[in-house]
Order: C-alpha cells, then sequence, then structure tokens
C-alpha cells in the first residue's frame, strides 16, 4: 500500500536537498542487495566465525572481541537483537613491534579502513579511525595502541587464516 503523504514528503526532499543517487549509483546499488543477505554476508559471517575461534587458539593474539564467540560479553545481546554474528572482529597482540609485522606480513588481506566490501581488510583503530581521540579517551573505549581491527571477506577462510598465521609467525 502506497502512502501519499510520505512519497509527498519523499520527493519533496529529494528534489530540495538533492539526496537522490544517479542512475549507475542506484544500478549498482541493487545489484549488490541481491547477493549482500544470502551469500555474502553469511560467507563473511561464517569466515568472520572461523577466524575467531583460529585467533583463540593463538599465543600472539588476545583478547579477542567477536561477539559470535558464546563467550564474548556481546553474545547474549547480539543473539537477542540479530539473525546473524557479524562480519566484524577485533583482538589484540602483545606489542608495537608484533603489530608491525603482523600489517606488513599480510598479504591477501588488505591494511584499510572500510567495511562492507568483499574483500577482507585489516585495520589498526589507535593510528586510523580513532586517531583523532585522545589517547586517554582510546583508552576508556578499549581502543588501545595494539587493537587490530578485520572486517572479514568472502575469501576461502582457510587463505584468510593461512595469512594470519604466516603475518603472526
Amino acid at each position: 500500500m502506497r502512502d501519499e503523504a510520505l512519497a509527498g514528503r519523499l520527493k519533496f526532499l529529494q528534489n530540495a536537498v538533492g539526496a537522490v543517487l544517479g542512475p549507475q549509483d542506484a544500478w549498482l546499488t541493487l545489484r549488490g542487495l541481491k547477493t549482500l543477505a544470502l551469500l555474502r554476508l553469511e560467507r563473511q559471517q561464517r569466515n568472520a566465525l572461523a577466524i575467531a575461534r583460529w585467533l583463540q587458539q593463538q599465543p600472539r593474539a588476545t583478547g579477542i572481541h567477536y561477539p559470535g564467540l558464546p563467550e564474548d560479553p556481546g553474545h547474549e545481546t547480539l543473539a537477542r537483537t540479530a539473525s546473524g554474528l557479524g562480519a566484524v572482529l577485533s583482538f589484540e597482540v602483545a606489542d608495537r613491534l608484533t603489530l608491525e609485522r603482523l600489517i606488513a606480513g599480510v598479504s591477501l588481506i588488505a591494511y584499510a579502513e572500510s567495511f562492507g566490501g568483499v574483500e577482507s581488510l585489516i585495520t589498526v583503530p589507535a593510528v586510523q579511525t580513532h586517531t583523532n581521540l585522545s589517547p586517554v579517551e582510546r583508552l576508556r573505549l578499549g581502543v588501545t595502541d595494539t587493537l587490530v581491527r578485520l572486517s572479514v571477506g568472502i575469501e576461502d577462510p582457510g587463505d584468510l587464516i593461512a595469512d594470519l598465521a604466516v603475518a603472526l609467525a
């Protein structure tokens, strides 16, 4: 059922603000939505869970933060409020040298900050996404200098784990 008042308001706002996609952008968005839930996101979530479980066994990775793991403090909230486990996880490494070796050592996983793509990305929030915060504020939020964030893509999970294993070795 069409809500004429809402449609009219949206038309006005789109015209007044210019908040509309161009035809090519709209087509790309629609194309991407067709594979988002059942193909890409499910694969990304499976991959993230596999990586999180693997990281739990790695002595150089500590403080694994992934609400898809039953022992994660956010697991119950996630189970109540979401239909999936998510494709982003974070973990700590022991020191800056290990962090630098990890970032330099990955080859399949790109060092970049973004979410939602099909490729896996690794970031260091303290020097990328949260660099504008003071060290005290970062620590209050749990963003340490050795925190690593992974936005997990659709690559083969064995390949992703192998990439991390080489870089953490």
